[in-house]
């Protein structure tokens, strides 16, 4: 049994420093390593142990200090450069008032004429010779910084060497390869994280803040079901009566506020509850119980159907009010839907529905009453729920549909910014996304699996 967390920067982390990959993982936290997890197998064999380097690691790779040193030999260079320009513009402005002096002593001579006796004339170049003294003092500046500029192409010719050395040993990755590489590497990360199949939720991680953008209450997501390489974001400010849905082509994009287009639903739609589901908005139809399928692409509803017997319209809503009666989520096993109807008498049900058709395939009543949860998310086909959406919530409590069962935890999480109006488990990423007081804010979990040793040698 261990846990698992999937923290998106140890990617990159390693990518920077490759040359780290070979290291003993088990190292203090002094020496730059944070342990995120660990596995033992039942027979006490270690299976795996998941780590990231703190921002000091890469500082000791050699080639990190070649990079560093690179760059301040070439701040050196580039200060050297911006002294020689400043010296020649002053030099060359000298040159010029002596070049007009002289100018001026040679149409004076020429006028005299023999009007001015020599003495007087050999007085007044005396005092202007006075003037040209300094430009010895010039030319002799000029003999050094010939010998400075000397050095410099010598020095710049040795950092291109180093330069092209480490290249070569590096590879000489372009963005576009790197960006290649990222992807491969996720790929493959994702691909191991779903091997080991589902876990039980037994820690959060501090808050990571994306950006403050919007009003105190809305939705931002990404698609649960995309391939690696789609990285839109998906974004909805308020609560009730919205129809404008902004698409980022990336979460750097969504960041910065650049990059993205506008989709006007033809429907208003109602709460926080919305979830990105292949290519697809799902999302409550405002002051009705009816869920809407929107494709993207189409830019066009697929279909909408009434989820039977659902509380609409501030009826059963979350403890944070804001028409939040049915919440839509996707997990690893599918789309499913939290709300209440009369019959359960204000007890939150689950139900998991056909993305295609939005019929409801299996209903559970959990128990728990839905006005007293802050807000829920499901993981492998567990529902969590939370005791409050302000400061000092907590994971309160779990239902486990595959057996009909419930227990309270205590799982707390940072809730920064106070008031949390969205909280949604995207399994593609293995992170919470929460909209909180107008931050958009993104927390990684940890899961604690069961490993199966059978057929091991």
């Amino acid at each position: 049994m261990w846990p698992l967390t999937v923290p998106r920067l140890s990617l990159l982390l390693w990518l920077l420093c490759p040359g780290l990959a070979g290291q003993t993982l088990f190292q203090s936290p002094e020496e730059g390593w944070q342990l995120y997890t660990s596995a033992q197998a039942p027979d006490g064999k270690c299976i795996c142990t998941a780590v990231i380097p703190a921002q000091s690691t890469c500082a000791r790779d050699g080639r990190s200090r070649e990079l560093r040193q690179l760059m301040e030999k070439v701040q050196n260079v580039s200060q050297s450069m911006e002294v020689l320009e400043l010296r020649t513009y002053r030099d060359l402005q000298y040159v010029r008032s002596m070049e007009t002096l002289m100018r001026s002593l040679d149409a004076r001579l020429r006028a005299a004429d023999g009007s001015v006796s020599a003495k007087s004339f050999q007085q007044e170049l005396k005092d202007r010779m006075t003037e040209l003294l300094p430009l010895s003092s010039v030319l002799e500046q000029y003999k050094a910084d010939t010998r400075t500029i000397v050095r410099l192409r010598e020095e710049v010719r040795n950092l291109s060497g180093n330069l092209a050395a480490i290249q070569e040993e590096m590879g000489a990755y372009g963005y576009e390869d790197l960006q290649q590489r990222v992807m491969a590497l996720e790929a493959r990360l994702h691909a191991c994280a779903q091997k080991l199949g589902c876990g039980k939720l037994t820690g959060v991680s501090n808050p990571i803040t994306i950006r403050a953008m919007g009003s105190r209450f809305g939705s931002w997501m990404t698609d649960t079901m995309a391939p690696s390489a789609d990285s839109r974001v998906w974004y909805m400010d308020g609560y009730y009566k919205g129809r404008r849905v902004l698409e980022f082509r990336t979460l750097g994009d969504f960041i910065k506020g650049q990059n993205f287009i506008q989709h006007l639903l033809p429907q208003p739609w109602a709460g926080t509850g919305h979830v990105v589901y292949n290519g697809s908005l799902f999302y409550n139809k405002y002051q009705s119980n009816v869920v809407v399928k929107y494709h993207f692409r189409s830019r066009s509803v697929l279909v909408q159907r009434s989820l039977p017997g659902a509380g609409y319209n501030n009826t059963f809503p979350y403890s944070w009010g804001g028409f939040s009666d049915m919440d839509f989520m996707v997990d690893e096993s599918g789309l499913w839907a939290v709300y209440t109807t009369n019959q359960n008498a204000g007890n939150i049900v689950v139900s998991r529905l056909d993305p295609h058709t939005l019929e409801v395939v299996r209903s559970w009543d959990t128990g728990y009453p839905k006005r007293s949860a802050g807000e829920a998310f499901m993981i492998c086909g567990v529902l969590y729920v939370t005791n409050s959406h302000l400061a000092g919530a907590k994971v309160y409590f779990a239902y486990f549909t595959n057996t009909s069962s419930y227990e309270y935890t205590d799982v707390p999480f940072h809730n920064q910014y106070s008031h949390i109006s969205m909280l949604d488990y995207n399994p593609r990423e293995r992170a919470l996304y929460t909209w909180n007081n107008g931050h958009q804010v993104l927390y990684n979990v940890t899961l604690f699996h069961v490993i199966s040793t059978a057929g091991d040698p």
